[in-house]
């Protein structure tokens, strides 16, 4: 056995929050999100609103990374990004994600599973205004995931972007944004004795009320 194998085996923590009851449950899984997430904010965990997106590829094999929730409207939890992304490319082919929130400081994690659809561009270009400025240029100096020969280079085109667009940069045409419509969210809970909490909500049909049910952990 490696030293790392051995320094993994030992790895241990201890899980004990009190155990979730069904009827501490909201019947909306939207409303008990927010209300998770509210909780996450308050406990300071950092960056409560990122999650990992996993992705499909054209070959079936799964990607994930993380990006930041910017909303939820409707129903759908809105996120942006490069629409010449991998991540973009991948939606395009196959539109189904997962989005997974790892609320690890407060023993807890939620999975939210369905398919996507692209923002209006209006909506884009007012999320896009209401960024940081700097944030904004990156979004015009960088080709995401498009293969990159140094730092250098890099922070040239973000000089670039900037002598060019100065303080008002406008949206670049190949930014924007997803709505992820929810088939399925997952709400996880450390428990003692690895006995977790899990509770599934699931919607049998797109209009339908969410099924809730609790699995084992």
């Amino acid at each position: 056995m490696t030293d790392i194998s051995a320094q993994l085996q030992s790895m241990r923590e201890q899980y004990d929050q009190e155990p979730l009851r069904r009827a501490s449950m909201n019947v909306c899984p939207l409303s008990q999100f927010a209300s998770w997430l509210d909780d996450a904010v308050s406990a300071k965990v950092y960056d409560p609103n990122a999650c990992s997106l996993s992705t499909v590829d054209d070959q079936n094999r799964p990607v994930a990374r993380a990006v930041l929730l910017k909303g939820i409207e409707d129903g759908r939890f809105i996120f942006y990004t490069n629409y010449n992304s991998r991540k973009a490319r991948h939606l395009t082919s196959n539109p189904k994600a997962c989005m997974h929130f790892p609320w690890f400081a407060l023993q807890r994690q939620v999975m939210v599973t369905g398919e996507v659809s692209k923002v209006e561009d209006s909506k884009a270009e007012e999320y896009f205004l209401s960024r940081p400025l700097l944030s904004q240029l990156g979004a015009w100096a960088s080709s995401q995931s498009e293969e990159l020969d140094s730092r250098e280079t890099l922070e040239k085109s973000f000089l670039e972007a900037k002598g060019k667009y100065g303080g008002k940069p406008p949206k670049p045409p190949h930014w924007g944004g997803y709505y992820l419509v929810p088939n399925s969210i997952e709400f996880w809970q450390g428990g003692p004795n690895r006995l977790h909490d899990r509770f599934l909500y699931e919607k049998v049909q797109p209009k339908s009320d969410w099924d809730m049910r609790r699995l084992n952990p």
